[in-house]
């Protein structure tokens, strides 16, 4: 037990001198985290800076250049990665299906994100009749599998990629009413709010100054979440020929039109499904520290240095086996 007591004060001291450690100091000192937001910030580089670097390298065909296999330094820098059926460079592509695959996932997330979380605030501060309708909006939403409803209203309708992203975004917008009414509902009777409310503050007032600030954490690692879906979701809707259409190019059709190639030229479907895999494992890994990171009860474990955090893990074993071995006696 004095072990485990001075394990307690030690992390207690560390957490007052750290008391306002940074995000970006939190961020380093998780080294799985670290290696996920490098990953996803050369992600969003890529598709912003790759296509106008790469140019129209991604369209032109060069047929002496035809099934090239990846890792190959004599194929030059271009073609690194391998070449299609029709000469064009591996690389050039994924490049640019970066750019398109993120432009289908990112606004999908933030117009749900913003439309489900106001929302979803606003049905739980006010509760009632409101609240009720709300839901069962949502709930009708949600009966209907987002990946099959989007494949029949893209099978009737044009599969573009604003019509991608506006039903993607109507089906997901449920998930953050329901945790944003959840939170909201939550705050509405908690002190603060009360006191705002006795000193005449109006109800919008109160929404955007005092309940939003609190669940914005909330939903921020939610969409993090959810923007591993909604990538999926259209690399799913571009595999099954209803997402993104040629000359356009995204990583879910390059999977989709490499399939037939897979003993032949491995590459052309096994890289672009790679990136899908990690970066929606680097999106996850980030979205774990994000909500240990904006959790109080939780954040502790954070900002302790790596030093402090495994002298309080040894202290804390030690004292469990103690326990162990007196419950034995």
């Amino acid at each position: 037990m004095a072990t485990l007591k001075q394990a307690t004060q030690l992390t207690k001291g560390k957490k007052r001198s750290d008391s306002r450690v940074s995000m970006l100091t939190m961020l380093l000192r998780d080294r799985f985290a670290t290696v996920a937001a490098i990953f996803l910030t050369l992600v969003v580089l890529t598709a912003i800076f790759g296509p106008a670097l790469m140019g129209d390298r991604a369209t032109a065909q060069d047929l002496m250049f035809m099934n090239k296999a990846p890792f190959d330094p004599a194929n030059g820098w271009l073609y690194f990665l391998g070449s299609d059926s029709l000469g064009r460079s591996v690389l050039a592509r994924m490049v640019v299906a970066t750019q398109t695959t993120l432009l289908v996932a990112v606004p999908a997330v933030l117009v749900a994100l913003i439309l489900g979380s106001l929302w979803g605030v606003w049905a739980g501060y006010h509760r009632g009749r409101r609240e009720a309708v709300s839901m069962r909006i949502a709930d009708i939403i949600m009966s209907f599998p987002s990946l099959l409803l989007a494949v029949v209203v893209l099978f009737v309708f044009n599969p573009s990629a604003a019509n991608i992203v506006l039903i993607l975004a109507i089906t997901r917008i449920p998930i953050y009413l329901r945790t944003a009414r959840a939170e909201s509902a939550e705050l509405q009777s908690r002190t603060f709010v009360d006191a705002a409310r006795t000193f005449g503050t109006k109800p919008n007032s109160i929404i955007l100054r005092h309940v939003i600030p609190v669940v914005t954490p909330t939903l921020l690692t939610l969409a993090t979440l959810e923007f591993c879906f909604v990538m999926l979701a259209e690399s799913s809707l571009s595999f099954l020929g209803i997402g993104i259409q040629p000359p356009d190019v995204s990583w879910g059709l390059m999977v989709a039109q490499g399939r037939q190639y897979l003993q032949t030229a491995w590459g052309l479907s096994i890289l672009p499904g790679l990136a899908i895999v990690l970066t929606a494992v680097a999106a996850n890994v980030l979205a774990a520290w994000m909500r240990i990171a904006t959790d109080p009860a939780q954040r502790w474990r954070l900002e302790l240095d790596r030093k402090s955090t495994k002298a309080f893990e040894k202290a804390t074993r030690q004292a469990a086996k103690m326990q162990v071995k007196k419950g034995n006696d």
